[in-house]
């Protein structure tokens, strides 16, 4: 039998119990109270409290429980029954059990197909626990009555109409309670009796019932009872206002829908389809299944509502229509899932890119975190660092790492606000922003997002675009980023912004505060080499229709080409480089039909022609007066040449070199320190009085600012004032004070590079930039000896070389050596 036909045997069972128990009467020995027995078997009853009077379905399961009912019944019928304290006593004790319960008679028994009973009980009256005496096979115990106290009155009179008119209105608004009960609690005149009654039909509190059956005043009974009641109702006519005004919004959308449908069938059969009707109906349709948010999903029925009253010819109508398409185009639910192999990811990201381990590492430390946690905030990076190392293709293999839609924008150039919020709709041709409309294409409301030259957005009168993109780029914030056209918050939060910068200089402080700054330096020549090996030559061959059997180079010649023929810290124009070689290939085997090529070392003039870049290093320090400097540029590191001539004159300082304010400030600096230690390195006394020193910093091109070449220009005035060139090997940066002071300077990576690439050994850092130098890879300065100072002395001393002897005439033996060489 299944489990289903055994409940509904059961309930029968149980139906036809209560119906001829209802018929049989107590026995004629229990109505006596004076033959209450001292002793009585007691059945602790779980989450059921049995009050006097009522009549009460029990299902007894436990063995002990089954052979207690078995022994009642071989008896007098009756018994004790109390409630249990707590639910989770599977035997229950008799400290587990209340004092107070009630005797009571079973009128019926039968056995359940499971093994279990299902008696019904008629209570007779409440009794107290006075002992317990026996627990094995069942729990007895010695009981005494526990009577009522009853004071006749008006207030109990009233108390009893009170509580019976309550309950009508409970009995009317529970489906459960039939209405049979509201005639029976009329008729009840007894006021115990009727507390009993009312209670045992209440879905309360075990503990609550308990305390109506152990309170003795019938007065208090019913007053506590009345509470219960009202407490019940208030909360039935709460559930039954809102069930009402729930119906009441379904009939009405209901009853919307069954009269459009009644619309458009009638205008169908008479043929007069209004095209602008069709349109607002497409569109209500497709606001039906768009889920949109709350505030977003009312702004466009209201704006649907307003399109539905205007003729076609209207001009808002197109204004109104073009707003409501940009609202359910956006991708409000719509994301992608992600990939949160680790491995996978790990995987993508070295294919694409050489080295970036830094940018590489972040990246899979937020999908390693979001593994353990699913909802977490996209993290907003800022790749820093010169053109061509590889930025902008990063952001696409991150998110095709991460299986991410991926989208980007550019703001370099941009000076107006509305570009990234969009314009109010009361312009004409009014529309979102950048980053709505990015997203609009993305499709997806979680996508890579970059945003390229953010160092290079401007202001105007039109407004400060960067200011608009604080609240774009701050997690606080952009979890409700408004649009200037839509008007409508949406959610960036799960959204990953990269963006990217050459120099920070420009990025305004609160705008870089909000975003995790990580530095990309160039790459050195062996790094260009495996870069174009690995990545650069195969993607040109691809792009030019040959094969790697067609075309290939040596180390040699890639090498060639780095050196003579591009200088930049990326390997952009190295690749530009390389398509130039695989272009002129492929109109050889186009014309000559030749089948394949090895280029050498040899053989790169013949396809780029002669050098264009040579190395200036050791060369143009042979003289006095010449130090090498070291310079962050937005390309990368590069080595600059600080010149100093000395002319008869009155002392004054010329500066030239397109030099910004602050390197002008450092070289004053540096000439007052100079001057103070004249005596110091035998300098003539009058030599800065009769003599203008010319400061120039090839390239006069190139603008040049900052002050990090103070050392360098004052190393350079030293040697010009001595007489003693400056070691050809030795590379110089830090920022001087009128003291000596060498303070600490930035782009010490750069700058490293760039005096490797030079091939200069020795390098002159201040002494607080020697963290940054251990930054860098061990293997990248393993030919490089630095030297950490704290003072222009310490760089004197070893920096001059021995002073350089005056070159003399044959003819004219007495001539003096020229002061101003």
């Amino acid at each position: 039998m299944s489990e289903h036909t055994q409940n509904d045997r059961i309930e029968e069972m149980i139906g036809d119990l209560l119906g001829s128990a209802e018929n049989e009467e107590t026995p004629s020995d229990i109505a006596d109270t004076e033959n209450l027995p001292d002793t009585l078997p007691v059945l602790p009853l779980k989450e059921t409290v049995v009050f006097p009077d009522t009549m009460m379905p029990l299902a007894v399961g436990q063995p002990r429980s089954v052979r207690l009912i078995d022994d009642v019944l071989a008896r007098d019928r009756i018994m004790a029954v109390v409630a249990v304290k707590t639910e989770d006593v599977e035997v229950p004790t008799p400290a587990d059990c209340y004092n107070v319960g009630t005797l009571v008679s079973v009128q019926k028994m039968i056995k359940a197909p499971d093994g279990t009973l299902r008696i019904v009980v008629q209570g007779i009256r409440r009794l107290s626990v006075a002992e317990y005496v026996s627990e094995e096979p069942f729990l007895v115990a010695r009981v005494h009555e526990y009577p009522d106290v009853v004071e006749e009155g008006k207030e109990l009179e009233a108390l009893q109409r009170n509580l019976v008119s309550i309950f009508l209105q409970i009995v009317k608004l529970v489906p459960y309670l039939p209405e049979e009960l509201q005639m029976a609690a009329v008729n009840i005149e007894d006021p115990a009796t009727l507390g009993y009654f009312i209670a045992s039909t209440m879905r309360t509190k075990t503990a609550e019932k308990q305390e109506l059956l152990e309170e003795v005043d019938v007065a208090k009974r019913l007053r506590r009872l009345t509470g219960i009641l009202n407490r019940e109702l208030e909360v039935l006519e709460l559930g039954t206002k809102i069930q009402s005004q729930v119906q009441s919004e379904i009939d009405k959308n209901q009853r919307e829908y069954f009269l459009r449908q009644q619309l458009k069938t009638i205008q169908e059969e008479l043929g007069e389809v209004d095209e602008t009707q069709a349109e607002v109906n497409e569109l209500r349709e497709r606001i039906d299944s768009a889920e949109l948010p709350e505030e977003a999903d009312k702004q466009a029925r209201r704006e649907l509502d307003r399109l539905s009253k205007l003729p076609s010819a209207a001009a808002e109508y197109g204004v109104i229509r073009t707003y409501l398409d940009w609202i359910l185009s956006l991708p409000w639910n719509t994301s992608t899932d992600d990939n949160l192999d680790i491995a996978h990811a790990h995987e993508v990201l070295n294919a694409d890119h050489y080295d970036l381990e830094d940018v590489k590492d972040r990246i899979l430390e937020f999908l390693a975190v979001q593994k353990l946690k699913k909802e977490i905030r996209s993290p907003i990076l800022c790749f820093v660092g010169p053109p061509g190392v590889g930025k902008t293709s990063l952001g696409q293999s991150i998110a095709r790492a991460m299986e991410r839609k991926f989208v980007r924008i550019s703001v370099g150039g941009v000076r107006d606000e509305a570009e990234i919020r969009g314009h109010r709709r009361t312009y004409i041709g009014a529309m979102p922003g950048t980053i709505m409309r990015a997203l609009r294409d993305a499709e997806s409301n979680n996508p890579v997002f970059m945003i390229d030259e953010i160092d290079k957005m401007g202001a105007d009168w039109r407004g400060d675009p960067s200011s608009a993109m604080l609240e774009v780029l701050d997690p606080e914030q952009h979890t409700t980023f408004r649009d200037h056209y839509l008007d409508l918050p949406f959610d960036l939060s799960r959204v990953m912004f990269i963006t990217t910068a050459n120099m920070l200089d420009t990025i305004p402080g609160p705008l870089q505060d909000r975003m995790e700054i990580i530095s990309i330096a160039g790459y050195i020549e062996d790094d260009k080499v495996h870069i174009a090996r690995n990545y650069l030559i195969p993607r040109q061959l691809e792009r030019n229709g040959l094969t790697a059997e067609q075309l290939q180079f040596t180390d040699d010649a890639i090498r060639i080409v780095i050196q003579n023929y591009t200088r930049e810290a990326g390997v952009r124009n190295l690749e530009r480089q390389i398509g130039t070689i695989a272009r002129k290939f492929a109109r050889t085997v186009a014309e000559e039909g030749k089948e394949n090529l090895v280029v050498a070392a040899e053989q790169i003039p013949d396809y780029l022609g002669k050098q264009r870049v040579f190395a200036e290093g050791k060369r143009r320090t042979a003289d006095p007066g010449v130090a090498t400097g070291l310079a962050w540029t937005p390309t990368g590191g590069d080595i600059l040449f600080i010149e100093s001539r000395a002319m008869p004159g009155t002392g004054r300082l010329i500066l030239t070199g397109q030099l910004g304010d602050v390197m002008k400030e450092s070289a004053q600096a540096a000439l007052t320190y100079i001057r103070s230690i004249a005596s110091s390195y035998r300098m003539a006394a009058d030599f800065f009085k009769k003599h203008d020193i010319h400061v120039h910093v090839p390239a006069g091109a190139v603008p040049k600012d900052g002050p990090s070449a103070g050392v360098a220009i004052a190393t350079a005035l030293a040697s010009m004032a001595t007489n003693r060139p400056v070691d050809s090997d030795i590379a110089l940066s830090g920022e001087v004070t009128l003291t000596g002071q060498i303070l600490p300077v930035g782009g010490i990576k750069e700058k490293v590079l760039a005096a490797r690439r030079a091939g200069i050994h020795t390098v002159y850092l201040p002494d607080r930039n020697e963290a940054d130098v251990e930054e860098i890879k061990p293997e990248l300065v393993e030919e490089i000896q630095f030297h950490y100072v704290s003072h222009v002395d310490e760089v004197l001393k070893k920096a001059l070389l021995r002073r350089r002897r005056a070159t003399t005439s044959k003819a004219k033996p007495k001539t003096t050596p020229k002061t101003a060489s």
